[in-house]
Protein backbone atom coordinates (compact mmCIF):
# COMPACT_ATOMS: atom_id res chain seq x y z
CA UNK A 1 0.00 0.00 0.00
CA UNK A 2 1.30 3.60 -0.58
CA UNK A 3 0.32 6.69 1.25
CA UNK A 4 1.27 9.72 -0.21
CA UNK A 5 -0.86 13.10 -0.53
CA UNK A 6 0.09 13.36 -4.12
CA UNK A 7 -2.06 11.51 -6.48
CA UNK A 8 0.34 11.97 -9.49
CA UNK A 9 2.97 9.92 -7.65
CA UNK A 10 0.53 7.56 -6.34
CA UNK A 11 -0.60 6.27 -9.66
CA UNK A 12 3.76 6.35 -11.05
CA UNK A 13 4.34 4.64 -8.08
CA UNK A 14 1.51 2.14 -8.13
CA UNK A 15 2.09 1.58 -12.30
CA UNK A 16 6.13 1.44 -11.65
CA UNK A 17 5.90 -1.19 -8.91
CA UNK A 18 2.81 -3.33 -10.14
CA UNK A 19 5.55 -3.58 -13.61
CA UNK A 20 7.68 -4.90 -10.78
CA UNK A 21 5.44 -7.88 -10.16
CA UNK A 22 4.49 -5.84 -6.50
CA UNK A 23 0.81 -6.06 -5.99
CA UNK A 24 -0.45 -2.64 -4.78
CA UNK A 25 -3.65 -2.97 -2.64
CA UNK A 26 -4.14 0.14 -2.27
CA UNK A 27 -3.30 3.79 -1.86
CA UNK A 28 -4.67 6.68 0.89
CA UNK A 29 -3.79 10.60 0.70
CA UNK A 30 -3.97 11.04 4.48
CA UNK A 31 -3.48 9.08 7.79
CA UNK A 32 -6.96 8.45 8.21
CA UNK A 33 -7.40 7.33 5.11
CA UNK A 34 -3.92 5.13 5.73
CA UNK A 35 -5.47 3.87 9.19
CA UNK A 36 -8.87 3.01 7.48
CA UNK A 37 -7.37 1.13 4.03
CA UNK A 38 -4.70 -0.89 6.13
CA UNK A 39 -7.22 -2.18 8.59
CA UNK A 40 -9.91 -3.39 5.47
CA UNK A 41 -7.17 -3.94 3.08
CA UNK A 42 -4.48 -5.73 5.32
CA UNK A 43 -1.14 -5.21 3.07
CA UNK A 44 2.41 -6.52 3.86
CA UNK A 45 4.35 -3.35 3.60
CA UNK A 46 2.89 0.01 3.36
CA UNK A 47 5.17 2.81 2.11
CA UNK A 48 4.10 6.36 3.92
CA UNK A 49 5.24 9.61 2.66
CA UNK A 50 6.94 11.54 5.42
CA UNK A 51 5.09 14.79 4.45
CA UNK A 52 1.24 14.00 3.68
CA UNK A 53 0.20 17.69 3.49
CA UNK A 54 0.09 19.23 6.50
CA UNK A 55 0.07 15.94 8.40
CA UNK A 56 3.06 14.02 9.84
CA UNK A 57 3.75 10.58 7.64
CA UNK A 58 5.65 9.87 11.01
CA UNK A 59 2.02 10.54 12.99
CA UNK A 60 0.64 8.19 10.23
CA UNK A 61 3.02 5.35 10.95
CA UNK A 62 2.87 5.37 15.18
CA UNK A 63 -1.02 5.05 14.60
CA UNK A 64 -0.67 2.25 12.40
CA UNK A 65 1.54 0.51 14.31
CA UNK A 66 -0.26 1.50 17.47
CA UNK A 67 -3.18 0.04 16.42
CA UNK A 68 -1.59 -3.15 15.90
CA UNK A 69 -1.24 -3.33 12.37
CA UNK A 70 1.51 -6.14 11.55
CA UNK A 71 2.61 -4.42 7.92
CA UNK A 72 6.18 -3.55 7.63
CA UNK A 73 6.11 0.23 7.24
CA UNK A 74 8.58 2.22 5.30
CA UNK A 75 9.09 5.94 5.11
CA UNK A 76 9.69 7.52 1.39
CA UNK A 77 10.18 11.32 0.83
CA UNK A 78 11.84 13.28 -1.86
CA UNK A 79 14.17 14.98 0.63
CA UNK A 80 17.64 12.57 1.91
CA UNK A 81 17.94 10.45 4.72
CA UNK A 82 19.92 12.66 6.74
CA UNK A 83 17.26 15.38 7.18
CA UNK A 84 15.56 12.83 8.86
CA UNK A 85 17.75 10.56 10.18
CA UNK A 86 16.49 10.89 14.12
CA UNK A 87 12.54 11.01 12.70
CA UNK A 88 13.45 7.82 11.39
CA UNK A 89 15.18 6.22 13.81
CA UNK A 90 12.79 7.05 16.68
CA UNK A 91 9.81 5.99 14.23
CA UNK A 92 7.98 2.20 13.84
CA UNK A 93 9.18 2.29 10.52
CA UNK A 94 11.80 -0.54 9.43
CA UNK A 95 13.37 2.08 7.25
CA UNK A 96 13.62 4.81 4.20
CA UNK A 97 13.10 5.18 0.83
CA UNK A 98 14.11 8.37 -1.30
CA UNK A 99 11.49 8.32 -3.86
CA UNK A 100 13.81 8.85 -6.80
CA UNK A 101 14.86 4.96 -5.96
CA UNK A 102 11.62 3.31 -5.41
CA UNK A 103 11.67 -0.17 -6.94
CA UNK A 104 10.16 -3.75 -5.69
CA UNK A 105 14.27 -4.69 -5.09
CA UNK A 106 14.81 -1.61 -3.04
CA UNK A 107 11.65 -2.37 -0.66
CA UNK A 108 13.14 -5.83 -0.64
CA UNK A 109 16.51 -4.66 0.19
CA UNK A 110 14.92 -2.75 3.04
CA UNK A 111 12.69 -5.64 4.47
CA UNK A 112 15.30 -8.09 4.57
CA UNK A 113 14.39 -10.15 1.64
CA UNK A 114 16.82 -9.24 -1.16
Amino acid sequence: MIVDDDEAFLNVAQALLERNGVVVAGTAGSSAEAVQRVRALQPDVVLIDIRLGQESGFDAARQLACNGHSAALVMISTHAAADYADLIAESPAAGFLPKAELSAAAIRRILGAG
